[in-house]
């Protein structure tokens, strides 16, 4: 490991990369440093204390809601922007064929109406979080003035954190967006490791050792599916050109069983933000009836049983929503078919496609039913063990251990595409 990074260090472009990095990093911890005027931080405290959906909001804030920073919605708009754009490519034939046919340039068209959505969705947002935020006293008396200014300052920076997002992803290294969550979680560690220190009971040391050791058993897991992946043997047919003989050879098509990875986490919390964000605002109404829905729907989302059973339902289907969108059997058995490969015991072309998408919808759902669990396993432990662990629970886990993954196979491959040149 040491070797490892003594060689990052030593080439220059990999170094400036990290360094580019790490300093755009804490400009955005700056960010969530400072907070917007008028916060009354002991009922924000107890706020957040008393709202398990609110926890899970500031992970995806990148911790700038639990100070009610200037970047308080974080990248959540921006997500949410992904998310309506990757479902009207499902609806629009047109949107679809910009996107899949129109190479770099339809790309960033495609990129390009992210954005534009994303402004209209912070505004949104940051209007339903101040009027929640005032509705709990945690805020104080604004004027018309100051809520359209707040409502401004905190679209910019969410449009800033994009901004900032995009620059990590360019460099190639990761993604932008979940670097800035990842980032949010690992800042968050040392305030959540030092709260369970300064509350230990020691009656209580067999429920923190469980608690541990359940830490453990989720980041093996982690590991273990992240990494898993069902491989479909594939034949390639000798071809004769000349003198020489090509193909002729046996190897396989990787297709892992977690596909999406962390991104139906990051879709269920943005799509669960609205019915709540709505709800709230709604609550001001002078309609009875209107005041009354308002409350029902908070109530549900302030039981745990059925906001457990949303969250959990939403993450399986975005599983097999988003495995739908990256994952296309009928353009690899296209592929294969054009470099003479073939499934033994197979035939080429839709029976190919077919056989590989029973096989993707089948190790799905394990990949599914996994993260489904995992996002739900900070309600179960605090339910059994009474021990709030949202801070380092199974969906912080999930993205660190994620995002750590993709960052070393990102700098490993980047090594030996040196090591190449080399050689």
């Amino acid at each position: 490991m040491f070797e490892k990074l003594i060689q990052i260090f030593k080439v220059k472009q990999l170094r400036n990369k990290i360094f580019f990095i790490l300093g755009i990093l804490v400009i955005f911890r700056i960010a969530a440093a400072i907070p917007l005027p008028g916060v009354n931080t002991e009922q924000l405290k107890q706020l957040f204390e008393g709202n398990q959906f609110l926890g899970l909001l500031n992970i995806f804030s990148g911790g700038g809601l639990s100070n009610i920073s200037i970047v308080l919605l974080g990248v959540g708009p921006y997500i949410t922007s992904s998310i309506i754009m990757q479902l009207l490519t499902m609806i629009i034939p047109r949107l679809e064929q910009i996107y899949k046919e129109e190479g770099e340039a339809g790309r960033q068209k495609f990129n390009m109406w992210t954005r534009w959505i994303t402004i209209p969705l912070a505004a949104l947002q940051s209007f339903g979080m101040i009027t929640l935020l005032r509705s709990q006293n945690v805020l104080g008396d604004l004027s018309q003035f100051n809520v359209i200014m707040i409502v401004i300052i905190a679209t910019a920076g969410t449009i800033f954190l994009m901004w900032l997002g995009e620059l990590i992803t360019e460099k190639g290294i990761g993604n932008g967006v979940s670097l800035i969550i990842f980032a949010g979680i690992v800042a968050s560690l040392p305030g959540g490791v030092t709260q369970l220190f300064a509350t230990f009971d020691s009656t209580q040391f067999f429920t923190y050792l469980i608690f541990g050791i359940i830490a453990v058993i989720t980041i093996a897991g982690v590991v273990l599916v992240s990494e898993a992946q069902r491989n479909i043997p594939v034949s390639y047919a000798k071809r004769i050109r000349g003198n020489k003989v090509y193909g002729g050879v046996s190897s396989h098509l990787p297709l892992r069983v977690n596909q999406a990875g962390v991104i139906p986490i990051i879709f269920a919390v943005s799509i669960m933000l609205f019915p709540g964000m709505i709800a709230n605002f709604l609550m001001q109404a002078k309609n009875a009836t209107v005041v009354g829905i308002a409350n029902f729907v908070n109530g549900v989302f302030q039981n745990q049983l059925i906001y457990g059973l949303i969250y959990f339902i939403l993450v399986v289907l975005f599983t097999y929503f988003y495995t739908a969108v990256v994952f296309d059997p009928h353009k690899i058995s296209e592929n294969l078919q054009k470099q003479g490969g073939y499934v033994p015991g197979i035939r080429p072309g839709q029976n190919t496609a077919d056989y590989l998408y029973k096989i993707m919808n089948r190790i799905t759902l394990t990949g599914s039913l996994f993260l489904g669990l995992i996002a739900v396993l900070p309600l179960f432990v605090k339910a059994v063990s009474g021990i709030s662990s949202m801070a380092i629970g199974g969906t912080s886990i999930l993205i660190v251990v994620s995002v750590v993954i993709e960052i070393v196979k990102q700098v490993e491959s980047q090594l030996v595409m040196r090591d190449y040149e080399g050689f």
